[in-house]
């Protein structure tokens, strides 16, 4: 016998690799999810989950898709299913698509990274905000090579010599790079 769900959970983001951690960070926390990983996709998955009788309850959406903005489906997901609580999740955090995001009616807007718990907190808070902390500019260049690092690492199924093949570099100083922790913003 499983324990009752939390709710049901749509995150839309084209990272692979992040979609899936986020994912099984959910469902752990006892909510059944569905993931999508561009506007199309996520858009269809609702209507799916709600043509079923289970829509979603709950969406995260990454702000940049590779089809259409997530601000698209952000303003689709709201005129299908007003109670669904969603939130936007960017790693170009402004004040301008906050502000736009929350129109459109997203409750929160996160600049990434952003934790499971952080954005639990988030789609249950009671109102719809832009005060989350929103970086002033963009991140740091150290930042950028490290993220980007690891999506060519996750890219090559953690595979230390094939990511340095894919990335022009020696095996020894990417493995410098990846002992260090992650930069900060």
């Amino acid at each position: 016998m499983s324990a009752p769900s939390l709710g049901r959970m749509l995150l839309v983001d084209d990272n692979a690799v992040f979609l899936d951690v986020l994912a099984r960070a959910f469902a752990r926390r006892g909510f059944s999810v569905l993931t999508a990983q561009d506007a199309r996709t996520a858009i269809q998955a609702a209507a799916a989950a709600d043509a079923a009788g289970t829509p979603p309850d709950y969406a995260v959406v990454d702000l940049k898709l590779p089809d259409q903005s997530g601000l698209d489906v952000v303003s689709a997901l709201h005129r299908s299913h007003p109670a669904m609580r969603i939130v936007v999740l960017t790693g170009y955090a402004s004040i301008a698509t906050a502000v736009q995001a929350v129109k459109l009616g997203a409750v929160q807007y996160l600049a990434k990274p952003a934790t499971p718990d952080e954005i639990r907190a988030a789609l249950e808070s009671p109102d719809a905000t832009t005060t989350i902390e929103i970086r002033p500019g963009p991140p740091s260049v150290a930042r950028l090579e490290w993220e980007h690092i690891q999506r060519v690492l996750s890219q090559h199924d953690g595979n230390i010599s094939a990511t340095a093949r894919a990335l022009k570099m020696h095996r020894r100083t990417l493995q410098r790079k990846l002992a260090k922790h992650p930069v900060a913003e």
